[in-house]
């Protein structure tokens, strides 16, 4: 984060929490999915969310909880 507010260069960023969540969530979300192997309540466990929570964010960012069912590759 230091690295980027050093290369704002005096500009003001907007959205920065959206930005950022926008970057780390998705990742967040498949690996623990595919730690759990798909099970979208024991995903919902481990990250602390309720499970209609986990739902909601897992459509937002088109997310399907089935890929990882079978300990499906990561995405890079």
């Amino acid at each position: 984060m230091e690295d980027f507010f050093r290369t704002l260069d005096g500009h003001v960023p907007k959205n920065l929490y959206e930005m950022f969540l926008s970057q780390v969530e998705p990742p967040l979300l498949k690996a623990t999915l595919h730690y759990c192997h798909g099970n979208q309540s024991r995903a919902a466990e481990v990250l602390g969310l309720n499970r209609a929570t986990l739902r909601k964010k897992l459509k937002e960012h088109a997310i399907d909880p089935d890929q990882h069912k079978f300990g499906m590759p990561l995405d890079p």
